[in-house]
Order: structure tokens, then C-alpha cells, then sequence
């Protein structure tokens, strides 16, 4: 195993890492939207941004590795600093792709 396959995140991973940057940003936006939880609004939205970062990150390498393909890659690192949720849809949508792809692929 190379030094970069290592560092290199699987599909399910980042998927599973989309879901979780679209939870926290869900909580943004839920904390953004009551009067006086500042701090909060704080602590969410540094781990929004700091999540961004490490999804655009991990998206690059990924892309770079094949994993994942340039237009999930763009969901994520171009739209997901807005919009997270289009991230994870585009992940369900890639799933849904793949799977149609190994159920029409014949048998040897």
C-alpha cells in the first residue's frame, strides 16, 4: 500500500463526512435563526467553515485518486461552502449511479 492510497478517503467515507458537514450546517442555521445563542453560532459556524476546508481537501485528493468524479468534487469543494446539502445529494445521487451500474453489469 502506497503512502498516498493511505491518505487517500474512500467513497463511503466522504459520503459519510458530506452528512455530517450538511448536520452541522443544518445546526447553523437552526442556532442562527434563535435570538441570543451567539456562542453557539460561534461554535457551529467555525466548524462549518473548518469542515468545508477539510471536505474540499479530502475532495481534491479523491479526485485526484478517482474516487469520486469532478462534478461531485465541485458539489462539495464549489457549492458546499453555501450549501453543503447539495454535497450529500449529489453523494446519494452518485451512489444510486453506481449501484445501477453494478446491477446492469453481466455475470461471468
Amino acid at each position: 500500500m502506497t503512502r498516498a492510497s493511505r491518505l487517500t478517503p474512500s467513497f463511503t467515507t466522504l459520503k459519510h463526512l458530506s452528512f455530517a458537514h450538511s448536520t452541522v450546517y443544518a445546526i447553523l442555521l437552526a442556532v442562527w435563526l434563535i435570538p441570543g445563542l451567539h456562542t453557539l453560532e460561534f461554535i457551529f459556524g467555525l466548524a462549518h467553515g473548518l469542515g468545508w476546508i477539510v471536505m474540499c481537501l479530502l475532495s481534491i485528493e479523491a479526485l485526484r485518486a478517482r474516487v469520486i468524479s469532478l462534478q461531485l468534487a465541485v458539489a462539495v469543494a464549489v457549492i458546499g461552502a453555501v450549501g453543503p446539502f447539495v454535497g450529500s445529494y449529489e453523494f446519494i445521487r452518485e451512489t444510486r449511479r453506481r449501484n445501477l451500474t453494478v446491477a446492469n453489469t453481466p455475470q461471468r
